[in-house]
């Protein structure tokens, strides 16, 4: 059985599906749409509503607190392509308050001609913010895009020192 919980933050309610301490979803929406991020074989099973208590909510807590690395000791899992995997490993490799761009991120995860491929790979980031695509910003360092919202990049990337 999968858990989900969620803790209010200052920019909105941040929501995650677990198989126990494991991430496989999370993000600034609601249950529904993080479901349909799951794999097909976690989509079959059931998940249950509980408090935010734990390894995860306490690190989540940790990171808007303002211990900004606490998100690194998260582990996740989410399906994708290798590249897409390559992607999301690297992302969790950038320091909080840095970022880098999405040609940046496609060397970093083994095909630098694979820009377009980086920002699919951000898009489809299933378990936000703990694999950190906000720290993905356009050549030049402009925003780009973000699911959640470009007001709440905005904020991660200043939470972190990055803006």
């Amino acid at each position: 059985m999968l858990s989900t919980a969620y803790i209010k933050t200052p920019i909105g309610s941040l929501i995650w599906i677990a198989d126990n301490d494991l991430v496989l979803a999370a993000g600034f929406s609601n249950l529904v749409e993080l479901s349909r991020k799951l794999s097909s074989e976690d989509q079959e099973r059931e998940i249950k509503s509980g408090k935010a208590t734990g390894k995860i909510a306490d690190l989540i807590t940790a990171y808007f607190d303002g211990e900004l690395d606490a998100l690194n000791a998260i582990e996740v899992r989410q399906p994708g392509s290798q590249f897409s995997q390559a992607a999301w490993k690297a992302m969790r490799k950038i320091k909080s308050g840095k970022v880098i761009s999405y040609a940046d991120l496609a060397q970093r995860a083994g095909s630098p001609a694979a820009v377009r491929a980086a920002g699919t790979a951000c898009g489809r980031n299933a378990v936000a913010p703990i694999v950190p695509c906000h720290r993905i910003v356009k050549t030049g360092g402009a925003l780009g895009n973000y699911g959640y919202g470009i007001s709440k990049k905005e904020w991660l990337l200043k939470h972190e020192g990055a803006l």
